[in-house]
């Protein structure tokens, strides 16, 4: 067990998880559970799961939410903003370059060769993660009902926020009835993986900083909201009330706040906006930003700065010799205020969670939704297959080849992650030259 960690120490494993998360929250959350639970043993099981419970309610990215959370228990307010700030900023520089290239240079066929053989690989790290995540989770029957029930209920497009609410309710009906199912762990300690003492160990007493005072919560509301509002209306004052940059700053605030269940469910709402309403972009440049986005590390809901980036562009904010100026502009509001209300949620609620743990009533319902999200998670990897291994509408032979590799090498092999995504990658480049 360490015994102390430095802050520089944390900051550098932040900077690294930036690079290296790949395949959305599942795969992002999978990879600080095996590095901080398992392997540094930061935290421990119960506590991590306590927080990612919380962080699976909100609204936003979790796995960027669950950086921060964990940064601010191991080293206060600023703990927990930089280790949100360097989970994103690799994504965030990266789909920024890329973006770049995209609009100046336009396709070449290396890059479709690349993105052939990464998609399958993403596919299977999201199949991996669900499974890693849920043999953790799911430790009684009715755990495991409650996420088969979210599964079916994604398939019959029942809205996600309504799937929080029903789990909700029956982590607090189970709560009562039958609390031992809904303690952290499922209530079944046999199951329980024993990997020795943590530094924020499960008995470990709340940090100082940590515990719940009306005062940090409204001064910690009043910065949050103060910075969105001071952004918003410098921007409107020097561009206009109706600028393309205020409505940004407008309209991902508002897609921040309705991103439960991850990227994916807010997307429908991003198209509507971006393409149909204000035209800052094509759908099909919608698709293909998707497309980069499934192939960067962090969080997919960071598309937002290639649509920031796309809408600054092809709106030449600065005039027409200073469109990448424009476009990076666009993408710098785009990724502010979608990711701000993450800060805010976390440093204004977490002193809140903190305060209910080992409150059952209280628990339980952040169990039975974290056992919901289980089974969403699950119909992501049905998602992605479906586009993967029948894009067109045809079957995918080379594809679903990939894939399957792809999942051994991470369930039986533990590969890692980054040397998975570059063989699946010269894989798909091999098969594109092979049919070409």
């Amino acid at each position: 067990m360490p015994t102390t960690i430095s802050f520089r120490e944390a900051l550098l494993y932040w900077f690294k998880l930036g690079f290296i998360s790949f395949g959305g929250p599942a795969g992002q959350i999978a990879l600080m559970h095996g590095e901080l639970v398992e392997r540094r043993r930061w935290i421990s099981e119960q506590r991590f799961l306590h927080a990612l419970n919380y962080c699976m309610l909100l609204p936003g990215p979790e796995a960027t939410q669950l950086a921060i959370y964990i940064g601010w228990l191991l080293h206060r307010a600023w703990g927990g903003i930089l280790a949100g700030l360097l989970f994103i900023l690799p994504s965030l520089l990266l789909l920024i370059g890329l973006s770049w290239i995209y609009l100046a240079w336009g396709h070449l066929p290396v890059v479709a060769g690349i993105m052939a053989g990464i998609k399958p690989a993403v596919v299977a790290i999201v199949i991996a993660a669900a499974w890693r995540i849920g043999t953790r989770t799911l430790k009684n029957g009715l755990l495991a009902a409650i996420a088969a029930a979210a599964f079916l209920a994604i398939l019959l497009d029942v809205p996600f926020p309504l799937i929080v609410l029903g789990a909700a309710l029956l982590g607090i009906v189970g709560g009562r009835l039958a609390p031992q199912r809904f303690q952290p762990g499922g209530g079944n300690p046999s199951n329980r993986k024993h990997d020795g003492p943590a530094l924020i160990d499960d008995d470990t007493p709340t940090p100082g900083h940590a515990r719940f005072s009306l005062r940090g919560l409204v001064k910690a509301c009043a910065i949050g909201i103060g910075l969105a509002l001071g952004a918003w209306l410098l921007l409107a004052a020097v561009y206009g009330v109706d600028g393309t940059l205020a409505r940004m700053g407008w309209f991902f605030t508002k897609a921040a706040l309705m991103t439960f269940g991850g990227a994916y469910a807010v997307l429908p709402y991003v198209v509507q906006g971006a393409v149909e309403k204000y035209g800052w972009l094509s759908a099909t440049q919608m698709i293909d930003g998707l497309a980069l986005g499934e192939t960067t590390p962090g969080p997919l809901i960071m598309i937002v700065a290639f649509v920031g980036f796309v809408g600054g562009w092809t709106h030449a904010l600065f005039g027409p010799a200073a469109l990448p100026l424009a476009g990076l502009a666009g993408a710098l509001v785009a990724a502010l205020f979608t990711f701000l209300p993450s800060f805010v949620f976390i440093l204004a609620g977490g002193p809140l969670v903190e305060s209910g743990r080992g409150n059952v009533r209280l628990t339980a319902p952040l169990t039975a939704i974290s056992a919901a999200v289980v089974g969403v998670v699950a119909s992501l990897a049905v998602f992605f297959g479906q586009h993967v291994f029948f894009a067109g509408g045809q079957l995918q032979p080379g594809a679903i080849a990939i894939g399957a590799v792809a999942s051994m090498a991470l369930l039986r092999y533990k590969v890692g992650p980054i040397r998975l995504i570059a063989a699946c990658a010269l894989a798909g480049l091999v098969l594109s030259y092979w049919h070409a």
